[in-house]
């Protein structure tokens, strides 16, 4: 996860820089900005697919095991 964190910090001084040297309102700018957001989406959607732990991966090969059932209200 870090490597993809030190990837973000690194595009937005890249971001920084392109925007000082063209301007805020250019295209650079706004390009440099969507790559930035893009490293920011694929970040936290790597935070919400976890890895299962082993009782998440018994249930789906043994949905029928006592372990595995689940009660509702």
């Amino acid at each position: 996860m870090s490597d993809i964190q030190e990837k973000i910090q690194d595009e937005v001084e890249q971001a920084r820089t392109v925007c000082d040297t063209s301007g805020s309102s250019s295209a650079e700018c706004a390009a440099a900005w969507d790559a930035v957001e893009e490293l920011q989406a694929e970040a936290s959607h790597q935070r919400q697919s976890k890895q299962k732990n082993s009782l998440e991966k018994y249930c789906d090969d043994n949905p029928e095991a006592d372990e595995c059932r689940l009660y509702e209200d």
